[in-house]
């Protein structure tokens, strides 16, 4: 149901609320927020907004930075991290012009709407639902330094296998042997479970949650599947309520793909389906998998278009450590069956025609999720319309274990990039695909790329204590 300016106030009125808190959404993909006392929340709001200077989000240039916030009534929900009583929402960003205000075309829920509406205009499917799977840490300390004095980084869960001699209870984990560990070595389920209990009280309907591979405080969170455009707000939704409620538990929480050397990385593996008059599109029960011709042709253009999506899906140098082989990461450009190393798996319990579908494995939750899915979109439509046949262009189906091949058969393997700056020099040749139908708009590749090499530069200059591991004595 569609709310309303008047369902808003209502809602105000009766829980008391005291405070009306926008949250806008920069380049990268992280919350920004202005907050208004809820006595001044009406008509004026929604019709003119809240001004802001875009450049300090990474959008616009100095010159044309002036923005204007329009909240959206349907993403209001009370914050349940707020002790004063306050209102979240969401909203759009318009650019300040004349005669009247016009969106931005580099805004994340925008670019959402646009690949949206291009995927209706061709025809193949009127509806994208996804599943993200959110992997992350818990951990009971964390910190680091980077100075000219030092430079280290260190990280602790109780359970961990290191505080085997410390932790005094032997309650602890060997080293990545945590998948679906039960109490007394789960010590963050009340976490967790409150962490789910929120989500679905902020209308997001959860599968489930369990311990990870990682010893060292390693955990997922599954949601059921949504559409797009709601699943990337519900994505920022979900990113809020683990760091959030971790810290309530005394407990901090990270997304980060590889946040402790020798254990299992945490990837954001993104199921997908699509529908057309309320009928999947990707079921065939004579197909491989059971998929549809238009399934692999969907699976062809994001084969093709990997090593670009990669500077999107996976936009940060710690990605890449991620993907590297033996933590059941994926490094090869292939799809398969239940073969958790090739970057497009098709899950085999998925059995109904309406439940039909792959997941790309390579995402992490490091990615602006409303780029990450609307690039994955353009990239599987691409393949649609240019019919691309991923077995015909060599990338599988790879029905055995990739890690476990003869060295001269990996070799023949094409495998994703290797770093950032690979994934952006990909990103630079390839990404018409992304622009198609105006979706992604050339200034924000430009920037996005530009941003990027910034982060890779600054990241490169200082050193690395391996670095002194391997060269100190040189």
């Amino acid at each position: 149901m569609t709310k309303k300016v008047e369902d808003i106030v209502k809602l105000i009125r009766s829980e008391n609320i005291r405070m009306v808190d926008f949250k806008m959404i920069d380049i990268n993909g992280q919350f920004r927020h202005v907050t208004i006392p809820a006595k001044d929340f009406g008509e004026e709001i929604m019709e003119k907004g809240v001004g802001f200077d875009a450049s300090n989000y990474g959008y616009a240039v100095v010159e044309k930075s002036d923005m204007v916030f329009i909240p959206d009534p349907d993403t209001a929900a009370i914050d349940p991290f707020c002790e004063i009583p306050t209102l979240s929402m969401g909203g759009n960003v318009l650019i300040i012009d004349t005669p009247e205000n016009r969106p931005l075309p580099q805004y994340p829920r925008n670019i959402v709407a646009a690949a949206l509406k291009y995927m209706r205009s061709t025809g193949i499917a009127d509806k994208m639902l996804i599943l993200p799977e959110f992997e992350f840490y818990l951990f009971d300390d964390v910190g680091w330094k980077i100075g000219a004095d030092g430079i280290s980084a260190s990280v602790n869960a109780k359970q961990s296998y290191w505080n085997s001699m410390t932790e005094g209870k032997g309650v602890v984990v060997p080293k990545q042997k945590a998948y679906h560990i039960a109490k007394p070595y789960d010590v963050s389920y009340e976490c967790r479970s409150e962490m789910c209990m929120l989500m679905e009280e902020a209308g997001i309907k959860v599968k489930y949650h369990h311990p990870e591979v990682g010893a060292s405080g390693q955990f997922e969170i599954e949601p059921m599947p949504g559409e797009m455009g709601m699943m990337a707000d519900a994505t920022m939704t979900i990113k809020y309520i683990i760091k959030n409620t971790a810290l309530k538990y005394g407990l901090s929480a990270t997304l980060m793909p590889k946040p402790v050397y020798g254990e299992a990385g945490s990837g954001m593996h993104v199921h997908m389906l699509l529908f057309k008059g309320g009928k999947p599109v990707f079921s065939d029960d004579d197909g491989y998998a059971h998929l549809s011709k238009t399934a692999h042709w969907f699976m062809g253009g994001l084969l093709k278009h990997i090593a670009s999506l990669c500077a999107i899906t996976n936009p940060s140098t710690n990605s890449f450590k991620r993907l590297i082989p033996g933590y059941e990461a994926p490094v090869t450009v292939g799809y398969a069956m239940s073969n958790r190393s090739a970057v497009i798996r098709i899950p085999a319990y998925a059995k109904q025609p309406e439940e039909r579908r792959f997941e790309l494995r390579n995402p992490d939750a490091t990615c602006n999720p409303y780029f990450c899915y609307a690039a994955i979109l353009m990239a599987g439509l691409d393949g649609v319309k240019n019919r691309i046949d991923p077995h015909e262009n060599g990338w599988g189906p790879y029905d055995v274990n990739l890690y476990n091949l003869p060295e001269e058969e990996k070799k023949k393997l094409k495998g994703l990039p290797t770093s950032l700056d690979a994934a952006l020099d990909a990103l630079e040749a390839d990404h018409d695909y992304l622009t198609e139908g105006g979706v992604f708009p050339e200034a924000l590749i430009e920037n996005f790329i530009r941003l990027k090499r910034k982060e890779c530069l600054d990241i490169n200059a200082v050193p690395h204590p391996v670095e002194f591991e391997k060269y100190y004595n040189s």
